[in-house]
């Protein structure tokens, strides 16, 4: 059935499955999953035993996933982060698809997690295929016009070539930024672990590989979304 939203917003039960009565529960549970990711559980036993123990349904183990992270990798993610006040006049790599669903999520109503690592993360993925959605333009608009006022650039936008519709994502936002440059390549990933610019990312598995970082989603969101669905559990 092909995909007809037409809005980044929340899942049905998401109102329940992430309000204020069940955050306490899911806070213990990122405290304790990356308790024994620090201690070399593997990722996947780990999950299953914290998930268990407090009964979560798949959707909050997605959550834990996103939010937890090891001892190590959080002291590894805090040493290389940079504030936005740190790199005014400096080039930047953002990670394109990682930057715009977390915003297009935030101005939707989608539940914005506040991870262990500090990052805000959303619960949406592409899976292959990225469908323009109500929040896209604004996302894009909103990313922009805060860059530019925070003086960060020059900027380049990496999409991941793979995903479906990433040269309508570009092409929208040579025509937002122009300012910016948008390069539509087959791993992002691989780019953004290499030495050189400040990279804007929260995906996980690029922090702990890559130089210092820009925790760009979160800044963005805290000061233009008051109003977003954000859940912290970290």
């Amino acid at each position: 059935m092909p995909d007809a939203r037409t809005h980044r917003g929340p899942g049905p039960q998401d109102g329940e499955l992430f309000g204020e009565a069940a955050r306490p529960r899911l806070a213990t549970a990122v405290a304790e999953f990356s308790w024994l990711l620090s201690r070399g559980y593997a990722q996947p036993s780990a999950l299953k035993l914290v998930g268990d123990r407090h009964r979560l349904v798949e959707r909050q183990r997605g959550a834990l996933l996103r939010c937890a992270c090891s001892d190590a990798a959080l002291a590894g993610r805090r040493s290389r982060r940079l504030d936005v006040g740190s790199i005014r006049g400096r080039s930047i790599r953002i990670d394109g698809f990682n930057l715009v669903l977390t915003l297009e999520s935030a101005l939707g109503g989608g539940v914005v997690l506040g991870a262990r690592d500090g990052c805000f993360r959303d619960l949406a993925s592409v899976h292959g295929t990225y469908r323009k959605v109500d929040e896209t333009r604004p996302a894009l608009e909103l990313a922009a016009r805060r860059l530019a006022a925070w003086g960060i650039g020059p900027r380049t936008w990496l999409l991941d070539a793979p995903v479906s519709n990433s040269g309508r994502l570009a092409a929208l936002l040579r025509d937002i930024d122009p300012d910016g440059r948008v390069e539509v390549v087959p791993d992002p990933d691989r780019l953004l672990i290499l030495p050189g610019d400040p990279v804007a990312t929260a995906d996980s598995g690029i922090l702990d590989r890559c130089g210092p970082w820009l925790n760009l989603a979160r800044a963005l969101i805290e000061s233009e979304t008051p109003g977003a669905f954000i859940v912290e559990l970290g």
